[in-house]
């Protein structure tokens, strides 16, 4: 496949991206932990024909982008490689559209600049400023050092099983996080979890739209995102017939609930005709 077509230049990395152009409503598109932009590929053409302006890229150390030796994944980093887009591609005010971790540092960044961002949609990710029970933030801590003991061979077999749910999923992304280092692996890993940050008193500044696989068993999304939902009072879409990996276990399904969630964020959607102007009195 080729690679993104963009590179920008940050210190120990290089970011490869994409940007559909056009004068659409902007979505950026991040992807999760050992993944790549292609995790968003069913979803990026019917977003792009809708009328978006689509912007893709592979987080420093994924994919076509590339990690220095020996610089280490940071949250930090990716965060700041993500306002750096931003800013490299004029985008003021975007949708942030991540999954996973991506949709950790989404939140991040809201968080940070709620002002930069017109809606944040979390795809299959734990509320980061959700409250933890006593058993997750005993376990939250563990998840690195309990992976680290799993032999590097084994390691994108368990993952992708653990991720994903039907066969070609599991395949898909058994190959992308085979094509990682397992000590970046763990880095990434670690990256994840210092997003997890409660605040009992925060609520999202911005429009937010929360979609999650049916069968995601990974952490506490299957809890947290319902409750999360209850507190800010917004719609939960949990997708039937797909696990942690939802854009790629359940395209289609994926892709409509994306566009509904977009759609509300965006008071006329970009492809829909001017209303037509009102009968003046004679």
């Amino acid at each position: 496949m080729a690679p993104l077509p963009g590179t920008l230049l940050r210190p120990g990395a290089a970011l490869r991206y994409a940007d559909s152009g056009g004068d659409g409503p902007p979505v950026v598109l991040s992807h999760g932990a050992g993944m790549d932009h292609h995790a968003f590929d069913p979803q990026v053409p019917p977003l792009i024909r809708a009328g978006y302006r689509v912007i893709t890229s592979d987080l420093r150390g994924h994919g076509d982008s590339l990690l220095a030796r020996p610089v280490r994944f940071t949250a930090a980093d990716a965060l700041a490689d993500l306002e750096a887009l931003l800013d490299e591609l004029h985008v003021g005010s975007p949708v942030l559209v991540g999954h996973s971790l991506g949709a950790g540092l989404s939140q991040a960044f809201v968080r940070e600049h709620p002002a930069r961002a017109a809606g944040l949609v979390v795809l299959d990710a734990t509320w980061n400023a959700g409250p933890l029970t006593r058993f997750e933030s005993v376990v939250l801590p563990l998840a690195a050092p309990l992976l680290a003991l799993i032999p590097a061979s084994r390691l994108p077999r368990l993952m992708a099983k653990a991720s994903a749910v039907t066969p070609a999923a599991i395949a898909s992304t058994e190959e992308v996080f085979a094509a990682m280092p397992k000590r970046r692996f763990l880095d990434v890993w670690r990256a994840t979890v210092s997003l997890v940050d409660p605040d009992p008193g925060y609520r999202t500044p911005v429009p937010l739209g929360l979609i999650r696989g049916e069968e995601d068993a990974t952490g506490n999304i299957a809890t947290a995102m319902p409750r999360w939902a209850r507190a800010e009072g917004v719609e939960e879409r949990a997708i039937p017939g797909a696990g942690h990996v939802v854009t790629l276990d359940a395209p289609e399904a994926t892709t409509a609930a994306l566009l509904d969630v977009l759609a509300a964020m965006t008071p006329t959607p970009p492809t829909a005709p001017a209303a037509p102007a009102a009968p003046t009195a004679p």
